[in-house]
């Protein structure tokens, strides 16, 4: 599966896990990313496309 929004190029992000104690480790937020037939220049493609894209209608979907 895809790792970023080819509409809006979202991608990724990371930060820490903070238990109760304080203590931190790594760990990664990732967007909510669908594979959608979309009409792109005219033709008809499947691209990988978060959803936040999909529900404000920025893809025209196929």
């Amino acid at each position: 599966m895809a790792n970023f929004c080819q509409v809006c190029h979202k991608g990724i992000m990371s930060g820490n896990n903070v238990s109760h104690s304080h203590r931190k480790t790594r760990r990664q937020w990732k967007p909510n990313i669908q594979r959608v037939r979309a009409v792109v220049d005219g033709e008809v493609k499947h691209i990988y496309v978060c959803t936040r894209c999909l529900r404000s209608g920025k893809v025209d979907r196929a």
